[in-house]
């Protein structure tokens, strides 16, 4: 194991230690305060979420305008994260445009951040998980793909029963649904967004949305990238105990 494998287990071990903390104090105040204005939506204003986000999700991980990056078959585990890093970096200065150009565009454009931001992120996953040498085609891919981004974008609680749910991945992905439709969409898309509301909340504001929109962007694709690159480094350092294809 090379030197910079050392230094990357190590960062790998920390941050799955984070990822199994108990919720904090700040977490159970606000997820308390999200709870109680969810009981104020109407069932039929969630269900109708659940759908658009679902069917969002959907049309970018199988759509006919995403094709996903062939897996890169060689290289070092430094090499491959080089370059993740720079996909990282360019996709946060794209985030933090758009992230401006809708934020200064007023309420109707601010909304219009939320699918367009999704986009994002999720084509960026889609890069990242071929540079550490997995399919973007694959069924069981694509699903590690959404329990990574439910990773970055949910309250404590939930992140740590899906972190317990990534491991040991190979063994985990025999359990899954046979089809995205068994995925629990509405999970996903609440999560999802009460994570985002209290960040993204100020960016629909007059005035200080454009800067809002820059910054707050920017950080939320700094965070996905940190939380994908250790999602894949665990499936990395698991694959010497894995059988040899063919």
């Amino acid at each position: 194991m090379s030197a910079y494998d050392t230094q990357a287990l190590e960062e790998l071990r920390q941050w799955q230690h984070e990822m199994q903390r108990g919720p904090g104090l700040w977490n159970r105040a606000t997820s308390g305060v999200q709870r109680k204005i969810n009981s104020y939506i109407p069932e039929k204003v969630h269900a109708s979420i659940t759908a658009v986000i679902k069917q969002m999700t959907q049309a970018v991980l199988s759509g006919s305008n995403f094709t996903a990056s062939p897996p890169l078959l060689e290289g070092s585990l430094e090499d491959r994260e080089a370059r993740v890093r720079a996909a990282v970096d360019r996709y946060r200065k794209t985030a933090a445009v758009e992230g401006g150009i809708t934020g200064a565009g007023g309420f109707l454009l601010g909304l219009a951040d939320f699918p367009l931001l999704l986009s994002i992120k999720l084509k960026l996953l889609f890069e990242i998980a071929a540079l550490y040498g997995f399919s973007g085609e694959d069924y069981r891919e694509r699903l590690y793909l959404l329990h990574v981004f439910q990773l970055a974008f949910s309250s404590d609680a939930h992140r740590a029963d899906v972190y317990r749910k990534m491991q040991r991945w190979h063994e985990q992905s025999s359990t899954l649904p046979n089809s995205m439709d068994g995925f629990d969409w509405r999970k996903f898309q609440q999560e999802y967004r009460d994570y985002i509301d209290l960040a993204k909340l100020a960016q629909l504001l007059p005035i200080v949305g454009a800067p809002v929109g820059v910054i707050v962007n920017n950080r939320l694709l700094k965070k996905l990238g940190l939380t994908a690159m250790n999602a894949y480094r665990m499936r990395w350092f698991e694959r010497p105990a894995l059988p040899e294809a063919g």
